[in-house]
């Protein structure tokens, strides 16, 4: 660190006393550990190759910031030249990339597939530092609204403006939405274990996070549908049969269990402001909504550490 960076620390302490949201979350995660995962992102890093990539793993973090504080490709190129929070986080880095250069990294992100591989690095390095006592998940989905666009204008390759490409109608409890759904399997902990994307009007009962021999709690809308772990499905009336007391009392306890289901769309729409997305495709839908989960599990790790 130069002497720059240095005061720059010092300036840091400061902030840091009068509160930093960020405070403590590079302590969480052993950031050293994902970068074998993105080590072959690129195909440059060779005697042969161009222009020297930026660290993959402040990549990621810059992500994470832009996720975090749902900041554009602009407005976070020019926040982590700006704000000394962000540069801390980062660790102070000699050199800062562009808007085009972030851009760029979360498409590889999105075409690979490395968004999920990361996530579930960062989600096993927190589950490691908290002993679940007791093993049990929970599963619902949420909309992530998208832009319909106007009636008439062609979607999917031939679209050419920011209408969304992959996103599709659905209709619940009479609302209408458009664009696409967040699953999420969460546990005890209220730590999202599992995570998927699809569009809309895929139905929540046929997206199975359950994992084997582990209790799943899921709302009436997967009775009947499979279930990998033990199913703690609630019980659901059909036609001229009422659900007996039994089945009443059971969705009772059900529900009091899954409410905690609840809590990561509750900070990913309040706090994170993610209930809509400007991107136009589903693979860019998916690394955001990845991020944004990350974003999610340090917050609640960096609680839970609080009241340990």
């Amino acid at each position: 660190m130069n002497l720059y960076h240095a005061g720059l620390s010092e300036l840091y302490r400061e902030i840091e006393e009068l509160g930093d949201p960020l405070t403590g979350i590079s302590d969480l995660i052993d950031f050293e550990k994902i970068r074998p995962i993105l080590a072959d992102l690129f195909i440059n890093d060779t005697d042969m190759g161009g222009r020297p990539n930026y660290d993959p793993v402040l990549m990621i973090k810059i992500l994470l910031l832009q996720q975090w504080y749902n900041l554009s490709d602009p407005q976070i190129e020019r926040e982590i030249r700006d704000r000394i929070s962000f540069l801390n986080f980062l660790g102070y880095p000699d050199k800062l990339p562009d808007r085009n250069t972030i851009w760029y990294f979360r498409e590889r992100l999105s075409k690979t597939g490395k968004d999920r591989s990361v996530f579930n690095e960062i989600r096993d390095q927190i589950l490691a530092r908290h002993i679940r006592i007791k093993p049990g998940t929970m599963q619902d989905a949420s909309f992530i609204e998208s832009d319909r666009g106007k009636y008439g204008k062609p979607r999917g390759d031939d679209a050419k403006t920011r209408r969304s490409k992959d996103g599709k109608s659905a209709t619940k409890n009479h609302e209408k939405h458009f664009g696409y759904k967040a699953h999420t399997l969460v546990n005890e902990l209220k730590i999202i274990e599992k995570l998927a994307v699809t569009p809309a009007n895929i139905h929540d009962s046929q997206i199975d996070l359950s994992i084997p021999g582990i209790i799943c709690y899921r709302d009436k809308g997967y009775f009947g549908s499979e279930c990998k772990g033990i199913n703690g499905t609630m019980d659901r009336a059909v036609r001229g049969y009422p659900l007996p007391v039994k089945s009443v009392r059971r969705n009772l306890r059900i529900a009091r269990i899954r409410s905690k289901v609840e809590h990561p769309y509750a900070f990913f729409k309040r706090m994170f402001h993610f209930d809509h997305v400007m991107v136009t495709t589903g693979k860019r839908v998916r690394v955001k909504t990845y991020f944004t989960a990350m974003c999610y599990n340090l917050l609640r790790a960096r609680f839970l550490d609080g009241v340990a």
